[in-house]
């Protein structure tokens, strides 16, 4: 197992030509470099400025890759209601969209029906798949390339199956929790 650099993860959308599409099936994410982002989101000093700086090289990214007439779709399952972190997550979706991200939501319920790689990932051109592997508790682990085009169409089935379902990011509202 890797864990690509900026570097690497610039090379993959880079090379890429025609799609990137990436599947989150996580309620909870809990990388090194957003916990200071959500400690701050929690006290109500982040807005849509703060999470566009705070990831300026993965927007500018975006906004190369999909210049270049690569269209980038992510979908992500997420529980009911959801947890802080997908609050934190929608709140910020509004920037990957600004740079050419088109972004649904699927709601975990009606994904029951559906076959899912065990891990969240990127697939690029329908050929390549990293792999994002993360803790029970959701801290980083690293990354699988896999170049295996069974393994890419198994993945890329499942996006497309989930994408289908999912609802576009300007339709689907976060439900709160019971109070």
């Amino acid at each position: 197992m890797e864990s690509l650099d900026a570097e690497g993860w610039a090379r993959l959308f880079n090379d890429c030509q025609v799609s990137a599409c990436h599947l989150e099936m996580r309620d909870h994410y809990a990388v090194a470099e957003e916990l200071a982002d959500i400690e701050k989101w929690r006290a109500g000093m982040w807005g849509p400025e703060q999470d566009a700086e705070s990831k300026a090289g993965w927007l500018d990214l975006m906004r190369a890759t999909t210049a270049r007439g690569v269209r980038i779709r992510r979908t992500r399952i997420v529980s009911e209601p959801v947890s802080e972190y997908i609050r934190f997550e929608h709140e910020g979706t509004p920037q990957n969209i600004a740079a050419g991200e088109e972004v649904r939501w699927l709601p975990r319920v009606r994904a029951s029906g559906l076959s899912l790689p065990g891990n969240d990932c990127w697939i690029f051109d329908r050929t390549t798949v990293l792999f994002n592997h993360f803790t029970g508790d959701g801290g980083w682990v690293g990354n699988e390339l896999s170049t295996d085009l069974d393994v890419a169409e198994l993945c890329t089935d499942a996006f497309e199956s989930a994408w289908r379902l999912g609802i576009p990011h300007s339709e689907y509202t976060v439900p709160r929790p019971a109070s």
